[in-house]
Order: C-alpha cells, then sequence, then structure tokens
C-alpha cells in the first residue's frame, strides 16, 4: 500500500540477473547446468545461434546414450565406428560455420569496399567541382577585366575623337549648371565619387521613436481610450424564455420592425428620369471626305529620259566627292602616315599579345594533362592499395580461423587424452578387482577341496590377504594423490605457455593428424580416378555391343 522512490536511476542499479544457488541430488544430471557456461551478455537472452547448440547438445547426449558397451571386440569396433561418423559430422558442421563465417566477413568487406570508393568518388567530384568553379572565377574575372579594359579604350577613343586638335579647353560653369546630365548634377563614380556614402545622414531621427524615455513618455500621452480596452457584453436581441423560445411579444416587435424598415426604405426611393425615345434624336452627318487625286500617267520616253537625268546627277556627285576626299587626303597626307606608323605599332602588340595568349592556352593544356595524368596515378594507386589490403585483411582473417581452430582441436584432444586415461584408470581398477575375486574364490575352493589347511595357515592367509588390501588401498589413494598432482601441474604448465609451444604442438597434431588423413584422401581420389577410367571404357565396350 506505500510506495518508495529511491534516489538512483533504474540504469544505474541495473545488474546481472541473480542466480540462486542449487542443490544436485545423487544419480541426477539436470539438462539446466549444461547451460552454466552461458551468462547475462555472453549467450543470455539466447537467441538463435544458442537455440541451434542446444539442439546439438541434446542430439550428442542422445547419441552418446545410444553408444554400445565396450565389452566384446565387435562392440568396440561398432563403437569406434560411430564415433569417426560422429567425429566427421562435426568436422562438416564446423567447416560449414566457418564458410558462413568467411561469407559474412566478406560482405563485411565488400561493404567496407564500396563505402570507401563512394566516399572516394563523392570526393573526386568535389575537386572537380571545386577546380572548375575556380577556371569559371577566373574566366569570368578575365571577361570583366578585358570589359573594363574595352570601356576605358572607348572612352579615350571618344575623347580623342572630340578633341582631335589636342586644345586644352577650360571648364564652362555656366554649361555645366544648364546640363542636367553634367558631372555636376551626375557624378561617376569612376571619379572618385560615391552618391550613396554619408547616406545616413538623411535619415529622420525622432526622439519619441527611437529612445526608451521617449517612448514612455509617448505612451503616457495616449488616452486611456487607446491603451485600455474595454468590450461591453452584448445585449441579447430576443428575449426567450426558460425552455429557449422567443417570447409572442419579442415576435410581434420584430415584425412591427420590418414593416418599418419595409415603409422607409419604400419612401426613400427616387423616380428615375424617364429616357427619351430613341427616334427623336438628332443624327449628325459626318464631314465629307476630299476628293481622291488622280496622278497620270506619265509617257515611256519622259521616264527614260528623267531616269537618265537621275544617272547623271549620280556620276556627278560621286566625282565631286571623290575629288573632296583626294583633296582632304593630300591636305592631311603626313597625318595619315603617322597614323598608319601607330597602326603598325599596335598591330606589332597584337601580334605578341596573340603569340602570348597562344603559350598561356598551351601552358594551361600541359597544366591539364598532367593533372589528368595525376588523378590516373592516384586512383590506380588506391585501386592496387585496396586490392592489397583485400588480400592483407583476407590472409588474416584466414590465419585467425586457422590459430583458432588449432586452439580448439589442442583443447579436444586434450579432453580426449584426459578421458582416455581416466577410463584406462577405471578399466585397470575394475580389472584388478575381478582378478582378486577370482583369486579369492580359486583359493577358498581349492583349500576346501583339498581339506588339509591348518589354522595357521588359515590365519596367515587372512593376514596376507588383509595386508594385501590394505597396500593395494594406499597404492590407490597414492596413484590418486599423485594424478591431482599432475593434473595441477599440467594446468599449471598449459597456464604457462607461450604462444610459440602452443604452436609446435598445434603443429604436431596436425602434422600427425590432419596431413596423414589428406594423404589418404588424396590416395583414395587417385584410385578412385583409376577405376573411373576403366569403368567408362567397360561402359563403352558394353554400349557398343548392345548397339
Amino acid at each position: 500500500t506505500l510506495g518508495t522512490q529511491t534516489d538512483y536511476r533504474d540504469g544505474e542499479a541495473q545488474t546481472e540477473p541473480y542466480s540462486p544457488e542449487y542443490v544436485v541430488p545423487s544419480d541426477s544430471v539436470p539438462e539446466l547446468l549444461t547451460l552454466a557456461t552461458l551468462t547475462w551478455g555472453r549467450g543470455l537472452p539466447a537467441g538463435l545461434a544458442e537455440v541451434e547448440m542446444i539442439e546439438r547438445a541434446r542430439e550428442k547426449r542422445a547419441w552418446e546414450a545410444t553408444l554400445p558397451a565396450m565389452d566384446s571386440a565387435s562392440q568396440i569396433a561398432k563403437r569406434r565406428k560411430m564415433m569417426d561418423d560422429m567425429e566427421r559430422k562435426e568436422w562438416a558442421f564446423r567447416e560449414q560455420e566457418i564458410e558462413k563465417l568467411q561469407e559474412v566477413r566478406l560482405e563485411v568487406l565488400k561493404k567496407l569496399l564500396q563505402r570507401r570508393e563512394k566516399y572516394q568518388n563523392e570526393l573526386d567530384a568535389k575537386r572537380l567541382d571545386d577546380h572548375w568553379q575556380n577556371h569559371q572565377k577566373a574566366k569570368e574575372e578575365k571577361m570583366k577585366r578585358r570589359v573594363h579594359d574595352c570601356a576605358l579604350m572607348l572612352r579615350k577613343l571618344i575623347a580623342k575623337r572630340n578633341n582631335v586638335m589636342g586644345k586644352l579647353e577650360r571648364r564652362d560653369i555656366i554649361k555645366d549648371y544648364t546640363d542636367f546630365a553634367s558631372q555636376t548634377y551626375a557624378p561617376l563614380s569612376r571619379i572618385g565619387y560615391f552618391p550613396d556614402n554619408h547616406s545616413e545622414r538623411f535619415v529622420v531621427k525622432n526622439f519619441y521613436l527611437n529612445t526608451f524615455a521617449g517612448l514612455c513618455e509617448l505612451e503616457a500621452s495616449l488616452p486611456d481610450s487607446v491603451t485600455q480596452v474595454k468590450v461591453k457584453a452584448p445585449k441579447p436581441k430576443y428575449t426567450t424564455t426558460k425552455t429557449g423560445f422567443i417570447k409572442r411579444s419579442a415576435r410581434l416587435e420584430m415584425e412591427l420592425a420590418q414593416v418599418h424598415q419595409a415603409l422607409l426604405e419604400k419612401k426613400s426611393e427616387v423616380m428615375e428620369p424617364k429616357t427619351p425615345l430613341r427616334f427623336l434624336e438628332k443624327v449628325e452627318k459626318p464631314v465629307p471626305r476630299p476628293p481622291t487625286p488622280i496622278l497620270e500617267k506619265p509617257s515611256i520616253e519622259e521616264e527614260e529620259t528623267e531616269l537618265a537625268v537621275i544617272c547623271l546627277q549620280k556620276l556627278l556627285r560621286g566625282r565631286a566627292i571623290q575629288n573632296m576626299m583626294f583633296e582632304e587626303k593630300e591636305k592631311r597626307l603626313e597625318l595619315i602616315r603617322e597614323l598608319r606608323t601607330t597602326h603598325a605599332l599596335q598591330e606589332d602588340g597584337q601580334l605578341l599579345l596573340k603569340a602570348e595568349e597562344q603559350m598561356t592556352l598551351a601552358l594551361q593544356k600541359q597544366r591539364d594533362l598532367q593533372m589528368h595524368k595525376l588523378s590516373s596515378v592516384e586512383n590506380h594507386l588506391a585501386r592496387e592499395e585496396g586490392r592489397v589490403l583485400a588480400n592483407i585483411f583476407d590472409f588474416l582473417s584466414k590465419e585467425l580461423v586457422r590459430l583458432q581452430e588449432e586452439r580448439k582441436i589442442h583443447a579436444f584432444v586434450m579432453l580426449a587424452e584426459r578421458q582416455r586415461r581416466m577410463r584406462e584408470a577405471e578399466e585397470h581398477g575394475r580389472r584388478q578387482v575381478e582378478e582378486r575375486r577370482r583369486r579369492e574364490e580359486d583359493e577358498i575352493f581349492k583349500q576346501a577341496r583339498e581339506g588339509d589347511c591348518t589354522i595357521d595357515s588359515y590365519l596367515e592367509d587372512i593376514i596376507l590377504s588383509s595386508m594385501e588390501n590394505t597396500a593395494e588401498e594406499q597404492a590407490r589413494e597414492e596413484i590418486q594423490r599423485r594424478a591431482v598432482e599432475i593434473n595441477d601441474i599440467a594446468y599449471e604448465m598449459e597456464s604457462r605457455r607461450t604462444r610459440l609451444q602452443s604452436e609446435e604442438i598445434v603443429a604436431e597434431l596436425v602434422y600427425d593428424f590432419l596431413i596423414p588423413e589428406a594423404e589418404k584422401m588424396s590416395v583414395r581420389e587417385k584410385v578412385r580416378q583409376s577405376q573411373r577410367k576403366h569403368i567408362y571404357a567397360a561402359h563403352q565396350i558394353i554400349h557398343r555391343g548392345i548397339e
């Protein structure tokens, strides 16, 4: 019925799930204890892989329960065959797991390579865009400079044309002030005058709008009706009853008000003046048009004469203009020569500019080719680096898998060797007990059959048997103690063992177990290939005979 609130959040106080203590009864192995290696965060909560592992463990325990006992040679052979089959299945399953892991790693590596290639393409595109933008900016700046130079040269040429004789003219103040397009009224910014400067002095500055004190004073001078709005509640138009219906008196008042309004509208109507009749209007006649002039057609002789006169006039005018131009040329011959020399110099300057422009274009093309070569070399180097890195990662992943498998094989071999030693020790102890029991029974039967045993021999036999039993028990205890010590020493050696020693052990195991098996498989494949040739030849002979 009460609730408490702590000073800590659930995420700060969260721990691993609680595992209570348990007691296992004798002669029982609960299945839950086989999952004791799974802990929170390492296998728990269980997923699909953990469920498959549990199912494989159940199948293996069921298979171990079906193994035959080792009481005869045939049962031992059958047991060994079943164990070989199971070991082969486990190796095949492990190979499938390794292949799946390699496929997942290959997918991850492909995604990484695709991501890197995408990033490299984006980087290249960005570089090209930057280069193109810089090129466009330089081009625009060059065009602006050319346009500016062109405008400057045109202004200079216009000024020279206006003042061909080179006379100095004084400023005509009256003309400047009478012409509203002169520098007095509209100065040019290229001369150094900017009309937008000091434009803030024309801004209206008001004390009541630009300062807080002025705003307060302006607000205090306003009446209360401006700052404080008063809203009156509207009165109901019609009086209604409690049930929501309109009263009869209110309905009559509304009808009377409507009739009064209609009467007022009728009285306020203005009579429209009557329109005059259409047929009594005066129609004005249009002004008569002047008569069209008639041009008499000239005769053919007059036209030919007129054309001849016009041609003669053109010839005379052209000859007069030629004579005038020749006279003007003779007057200004020195000026024409000077202009020709100046033009020749300008042509030499233009040729130099063209040569410089061609050289600049050649250098630019050479630079573009160098940049293209550098980019292609960088792309090739990046591709080679990616290939080398992929090979290195593949080799390292395979080496890691191989080392893990070697360690697991070594662990399996150590466990199998330990189980074999324990089983041999148990079998040896069981055999010694059976042999001792058999000897005791033979001796009892022999002594009972002979019947000549004495009390001394009987006591001696009892003492000897008790001594043997005691010695055997002491030897068994000593053996167990030595086995525990040897086991501790072995675990300590395994913990102190270096990587090089582990690799040597794994290499010996691989050399002793895997290489002979691979050689056997290759020999079997060769025998199968040789047999396949003979079978194929026999099939051909049989088919030919049938045909």
